[in-house]
């Protein structure tokens, strides 16, 4: 594996280029604007639509949800002020007073019933359209009264209702939400350039605490080289999790920079199409499991910046188990699922040829370049194909693929990111059940813990749950990867997340 100073000798045509970007950005300096280096454009900025980790972070800090939550998972106000519940089926939100989004208007129930209604009927096609199936009718008695009335009791309902989740729009916003998208949150958008960049502004009318930072540019570089070496120059501020962890290091040394590093709970997995006539059978993808030498790629790729993961949920979570089936790097046991599979080797070594997608993003490409050395060893070609984000993405979400790598960013600090990964009922495009994975005895256990409300008898039905899927394996859980923020020194007051999100942007102050 190359060094990122072997890496960056290779790279002098591109230390040119950014001499003159950094010449080109310095008028933009001046004037306050912090320059955000990203991997990729967000997908869908209208946030009933954008699933992808771009648009889901940025549109957090562009909207607001009803509720919050704070580090230990729990909700707090946000949009509502205030809440009730007077019986399992009826959620009352009181908004707080004196809301007005982006372009004046105030914030009223109706805004939040249309939110919710557009995708409920298709007036925006949403994968997310599912996550509100338990809501019957949404009432507006008054501008700052909503009532949900519900089919049946629905212990995650507030959960999707949550700033990440989702974002409340204007009433009437409709498909072409996403060119211009207006919100109430603490930046307003100003403008997307796809494959260059978003501009976001601090909103001066913002209902909580205005942020310090005037503007933002999240420039889109897909190349880690590239964003070291901007970096590097100061023609780029700061970077989230898309640096090699070998570039730590080295960047740690500038005086221009600064490293900060928290335990994440993003979750880094593989996924499997279970259609597909090789990975339909669970012995095939357990003995893929055990060929994946975590504890290497954790050390080597990732620094050591990462932990190993069971189960999806946060280690700390209320509804966590490790009580599950292992399939940990054991090459002779992969080999032996493969034969009883009735794979076997043929006499030059090979069982079969998987593909694997990934994003042209460097991290998933080295990844998925160790990943083919793993499961050569054990007789299994991996054939690499690596597309643009936008390209990559609108196929996994189609369950055009054999198995690909993505990370889990925030959703899975809640429980129900079992039924929107794996129930039936969430196939994509009504959630993110991409790979067609369907079990009846975990579909009935996940729609038994969304009904009941008995925390002890929801945590039986989430420690069985993820029993199964760590044995039928429809995706592997990697890691937990720290949150990695590298900076110029210029920025102050940077506080990452667990989640990984932008919101360190909300109390990021630039030096005077």
């Amino acid at each position: 594996m190359f060094s990122l100073l072997a890496r960056m000798r290779r790279a002098g045509v591109v230390l040119g280029c950014l001499l003159m970007l950094a010449g080109c950005r310095s008028g933009q300096r001046k004037m306050g604007t912090v320059v955000f280096l990203i991997e990729s454009s967000p997908a869908n900025l209208d946030p009933r639509v954008g699933t992808d980790a771009q648009s889901e972070h940025i549109d957090e800090l562009i909207f607001d949800g009803l509720v919050a939550r704070d580090a230990s998972f729990h909700f707090t106000p946000a949009l509502a002020e205030r809440w009730e519940q007077p019986d399992p089926r009826t959620l009352i939100f009181h908004l707080r007073g004196g809301v007005r989004f982006h372009d004046g208007r105030a914030l009223t129930a109706r805004d939040v019933a249309w939110t919710i209604n557009s995708m409920r009927t298709g007036k925006v096609i949403s994968p997310k359209t599912a996550s509100y199936a338990s809501v019957d009718t949404i009432e507006a008695p008054d501008a700052q009264t909503v009532i949900f009335h519900l089919k049946q009791a629905d212990n995650f309902l507030l959960t999707n209702l949550s700033t990440g989740a989702m974002g409340v729009v204007p009433e009437g916003s409709g498909r072409e939400f996403w060119r211009h998208p207006v919100g109430t949150g603490p930046f307003r958008f100003v403008s997307q350039q796809m494959d260059q960049d978003v501009v976001i502004e601090r909103n001066p009318m913002s209902w909580s605490a205005a942020p310090k930072l005037a503007r933002v540019r999240f420039a889109v570089v897909p190349d880690s080289i590239t964003q070291s070496l901007e970096l590097e120059k100061g023609s780029g501020d700061v970077v989230i999790n898309s640096l090699p962890m070998d570039a730590l290091p080295v960047l740690a040394q500038r005086p221009n920079l600064k490293v900060e590093d928290a335990e994440g709970t993003q979750i880094q997995y593989l996924a499997f199409n279970t259609r597909d006539p090789l990975l339909k059978d669970a012995r095939v993808r357990q003995a893929i499991s055990c060929a994946i030498d975590r504890n290497l790629i954790i050390r080597t790729l990732m620094g050591g910046h990462a932990q190993p993961a069971v189960s999806m949920l946060p280690r700390n979570h209320w509804a966590w188990s490790g009580d599950v089936a292992h399939y940990d790097y054991d090459a002779a046991r992969a080999k032996r699922l493969l034969d009883e599979a009735g794979y076997r080797a043929g006499a030059d070594g090979i069982r079969f040829h998987l593909t694997m997608k990934t994003s042209t993003v460097e991290d998933v490409r080295l990844l998925a370049a160790v990943l083919q050395q793993q499961l050569a060893r054990v007789g299994i070609v991996l054939d690499l194909r690596s597309y643009e984000f936008a390209t990559f993405y609108a196929d996994v979400t189609r369950g055009a693929f054999q198995m690909y790598s993505l990370r889990w960013i925030g959703g899975n600090e809640q429980p129900d990111i079992f039924s929107y990964a794996f129930s039936t009922a969430r196939f994509s495009p009504k959630g993110a059940n991409r790979g067609h994975y369907s079990n009846a005895r975990l579909d009935a256990l996940l729609d038994d813990a969304a009904a009941s409300s008995d925390g002890t008898h929801r945590r039986a039905d989430y420690v069985e749950a993820q029993q199964i899927l760590a044995r039928d394996l429809p995706a592997i859980n990697l890691w937990y990867r720290d949150t990695i923020v590298v900076h110029n020194t210029r920025l102050r007051n940077i506080i990452p997340t667990p989640s990984g999100s932008y919101t360190f942007l909300e109390t990021a102050e630039l030096a005077q």
